[in-house]
């Protein structure tokens, strides 16, 4: 009888505590019965016993033994398409077989640990558990157990959190007294090192000095040659400033004054070459690689004028001060010199032409007189 319809007998709470029971001695009765005869017939159409014991590997090698006889494509003089059909239905009810049995020993057996295990707990469970929970803390009521536990909870976190700060801080005190310590032991190492070099340096000029190599210098033992011509002016920096200017060295503002006017000089030349490729009259799309060219030189404009504020701050003399490149007046200028090299190269041009000219005249005359003197000669 179905395990369904035994439920259905029942009613309530025995039904559902009886399901379990039920369903395992259904499972069980089926794993137990005796095979079908059409089950049988399965087996013997495989050439297998009919006492249910092979395996899934021996049924799928009995089937294709049985497919290389009767397949009908197999080749072979015993192939035959019903009967393979059978061998084929034979084998599907087979396996179908062989896995039921599999899935009602897997249900039995845990159904079997359940019950082992539920006879564990039995054996192994406390009596009165309310009175073991809460880490037997606290007393009263279960309730009241439970609020004391929880504030026990709370201040046991509470002091972890504490006690987690103040390793943190600790940690930290001894890091930066690590690092002040070795901040100190540098200093110090640069210290020494410095001292020595110094001493180094002071014990060679002694011994130059007591060998006589600095005897032969000229203007030795005389004051340093002052500037007349401005009396005005601390002798000490006017001799600094000269001693610098002899071995090369230039102020920052000379420098940049000198990138600005290099850099300005480029860019004219660059616009200049840039117009000297453009045709004249310019057309439509030389007009438009003009225009593009322009706001190129432009922007590149704008950020040499911020270097000219800062060479004005810098710039030690207000008179030496330079004022901001217009582009207005910078394309004027160029587009001016642009014309002036057009008509010096039509000048050229012209001259070029003339003294052609000149020389195909004088060669013309030179051929007419050869030709006039050989007429004479022959006559």
């Amino acid at each position: 009888m179905n395990c369904w319809v035994l439920l259905r007998l029942h009613s309530g709470d025995l039904r559902i505590s009886l399901l379990p029971l039920y369903c395992s001695l259904s499972l069980r009765a089926l794993s137990s019965r005796a095979i079908t005869h059409s089950l049988r017939e399965s087996y013997r159409l495989l050439q297998l016993p009919d006492d249910g014991a092979s395996g899934p590997a021996e049924v799928k090698e009995a089937y294709l033994r049985m497919a290389k006889l009767y397949h009908p494509d197999s080749g072979a003089p015993t192939a035959d398409a019903a009967l393979f059909s059978q061998i084929e239905g034979a084998y599907r009810a087979v396996l179908t077989h062989i896995s039921r049995q599999k899935s009602v020993s897997q249900y039995n057996q845990s159904l079997e640990e359940e019950e082992e295990d539920e006879d564990k707990v039995k054996r192994n469970a406390p009596q009165h558990r309310h009175y073991l929970s809460f880490e037997g803390v606290g007393s009263g009521t279960p309730s009241q157990r439970e609020r004391q536990y929880r504030q026990i909870r709370v201040d046991r976190a509470t002091d972890q959190v504490l006690e987690y700060r103040r390793k943190e801080m600790e940690k930290a005190a001894a890091e930066e007294g690590a690092m002040v310590t070795r901040d100190a032991r540098l200093r110090s190492k640069k210290i020494k090192i410095t001292q020595a070099v110094e001493r180094l340096v002071e014990d060679l000029i002694q011994e130059s000095m007591a060998r006589g190599d600095f005897k032969n210098l000229s203007g030795t033992g005389k004051p340093l040659n002052k500037f007349d011509h401005n009396p005005y002016m601390d002798p000490m920096t006017h001799n600094l400033n000269r001693i610098l200017i002899d071995n090369g060295y230039q102020p920052e503002w000379i420098v940049v004054q000198k990138e600005i006017r290099e850099t300005i000089a480029k860019m004219r030349e660059e616009l200049q070459k840039v117009r000297a490729r453009l045709g004249e009259p310019m057309k439509h799309s030389d007009t438009l690689q003009w225009k593009e060219h322009c706001t190129v030189f432009a922007d590149e404009l704008g950020k040499l004028n911020k270097k000219v504020d800062n060479f004005n701050l810098i710039v030690p003399l207000l008179s030496r001060q330079m004022v901001h490149y217009s582009l207005k007046r910078e394309l004027e200028k160029i587009l001016k010199t642009d014309q002036l090299l057009r008509q010096e190269k039509e000048r050229e041009k012209e001259m070029m032409q003339d003294e052609q000219m000149e020389t195909a005249r004088t060669s013309q005359h030179t051929r007419q007189g050869l030709i006039t003197w050989m007429q004479n000669l022959l006559k």
